[in-house]
């Protein structure tokens, strides 16, 4: 990555993307976040996606709205939720080819979870369906188990 002389602007805004990223699950995993952890994971995801959009793919930017979604949800945030987790799911549409099959399921998780938290439950229960089918139908093993655990964790708000 590094030419001897420093990182090129692309090198470094995808080192940045990649070590917000990386912040933001350290966070997410957290049980005991305090008030200004949570407020820097929500930067961190934001500048990681910006980073992205710098110099990555329409997957990263796809995977990164995600994150903000993930991230609003977790802080209970339902319309910045909603909005990433559309965004996401819109990327995902849009570049259908580019996509791998567990970032489609993803997707379809962040919209079942944001309306979850937004209260609108048959909507939630409709979209974690749809997730839990393309779940099943991710090829590789470990990313399969991955996403069924992530899809089996964290707080649904009542539906699940």
């Amino acid at each position: 990555m590094c030419d001897g002389e420093g990182y090129s602007i692309e090198e470094a805004h995808k080192l940045f993307a990649a070590e917000y990223n990386g912040g933001v699950w350290e966070l997410l995993e957290k049980d005991d976040r305090t008030e200004e952890e949570s407020a820097k994971m929500l930067h961190m995801a934001h500048a990681s996606c910006a980073h992205w959009l710098k110099a990555g793919t329409e997957v990263n930017h796809q995977r990164g709205e995600w994150m903000i979604s993930r991230v609003n949800t977790v802080l209970g945030y339902p319309e910045a939720a909603l909005r990433h987790a559309k965004s996401c799911m819109k990327l995902t549409e849009q570049h259908a080819e580019e996509m791998d099959d567990f970032d489609r399921a993803f997707a379809l998780e962040a919209m079942a979870r944001a309306f979850a938290l937004a209260g609108e439950r048959e909507t939630a229960l409709e979209y974690f369906g749809k997730a839990e089918e393309a779940g099943k139908a991710i090829t590789d093993t470990e990313n399969r188990e991955i996403f069924e655990g992530d899809l089996n964790g964290g707080n649904w708000f009542g539906i699940h």
